[in-house]
């Protein structure tokens, strides 16, 4: 929260406060993330938020020991074995055991993001998550098994999962993609990668580096790697991209569970719009207004103007009464 004060002694600011009760969505059908429990509710709780309430599918109806560790060391003070669109709609207006929430986080599968879309308005949302992305741009002078790795460990999240590789050498190409076919067959999601691949996958080449940074920005990648030789000097040419992981020893996998500041991240080319989720996320402002005596005749004035000027009558009368003459029916 800030304010100041002006000459007259009019006074202006914020308020920040944070929110009363978030809901977060843990996924858990086709593996379990933890680490999308702390990247969500760490946060939230640094904002503070009064209450997290957090639901997460139960497959089998067994409860992972990981996600409950991870859950309690983060401070969710509610946790509900649900999971689907009927969790969302359950947070979003609330049921005889779940509590309404004032803003659901955290991703989850189409229909998960199909009902996020369908509840906003009667609750805040964090983003529209899609499918996982990772675009790799590199100058030819990265171990080609290295590379490889970093686009299966997109591509094991789902089958709709995007793994794109950028570069101007065709030869170190060809070389990713031998390694891609050595590397695969000892992969335990095999099937899983091998078709995010075969749909989503690509192998890229460009003429150089620039024509590299401009399909980027195109693109507005959820996760990008900038595998090449002193990466800082494409920084300032990024203008789109969730988060951005500079040099040959930063793999997007380390942004997934420690390196910070999140995983959560704008996907689908919304990087063009939006950022990674952070504690601003979980607060709200509101304005403050103080007008001295001296301070609402001269911002009446101009009150008045413009209220007239759309024929808001009420509003320029209420505004001249705060004049320093006493105000009049004018």
């Amino acid at each position: 929260s800030w304010q100041y004060q002006e000459a007259d002694g009019t006074v202006l600011g914020q308020q920040v406060r944070p929110m009363d009760r978030v809901g977060l969505y843990v996924p858990g059908g086709k593996a379990t993330y933890p680490s999308s429990v702390l990247m969500n509710a760490i946060p939230a709780k640094v904002a503070g938020v009064a209450e997290l309430v957090a639901v997460s599918p139960t497959p089998g109806g067994q409860v992972n020991d990981m996600v409950l560790a991870a859950a309690a060391i983060a401070g969710v003070d509610r946790l509900f074995a649900i999971g689907g669109a009927q969790a969302i709609a359950a947070l979003a207006y609330g049921t005889e055991t779940i509590p309404k929430v004032d803003k659901i986080v955290g991703p989850g599968n189409i229909y998960v993001a199909t009902a996020k879309r369908q509840v906003f308005g009667s609750v805040g949302l964090d983003m529209i998550a899609g499918p996982s992305e990772i675009l790799v741009v590199c100058d030819g002078k990265t171990d080609p098994d290295w590379i490889a790795m970093d686009l299966f460990s997109q591509a094991e999240h789902d089958e709709d999962a995007q793994s794109l590789l950028i570069s101007p050498s065709t030869e170190y190409l060809d070389q990713v993609a031998a390694s891609i076919d050595r590397l695969l067959p000892t992969m335990e999601r095999e099937d899983m990668i091998r078709r995010s691949l075969s749909e989503r996958g690509a192998l890229i080449a460009v003429a150089d580096m620039s024509e590299a940074i401009e399909l980027v920005n195109r693109i507005a990648p959820e996760h990008l790697e900038l595998s090449v030789d002193e990466p800082e000097q494409y920084l300032p040419q990024i203008r789109h991209a969730g988060a951005i992981f500079l040099g040959r020893h930063t793999p997007e996998a380390l942004g997934d569970y420690c390196a910070g500041p999140n995983h959560v991240l704008p996907t689908s080319g919304t990087a063009r719009f939006s950022s990674p989720l952070g504690v601003y996320d979980f607060q709200k402002r509101s304005s403050v207004i103080n007008c001295s005596p001296a301070g609402a005749a001269v911002l009446a004035e101009t009150a008045s103007v413009l209220a007239r000027g759309e024929s808001l009558t009420a509003h320029a009368r209420s505004a001249e009464y705060r004049l320093r003459d006493g105000g009049g029916d004018e």
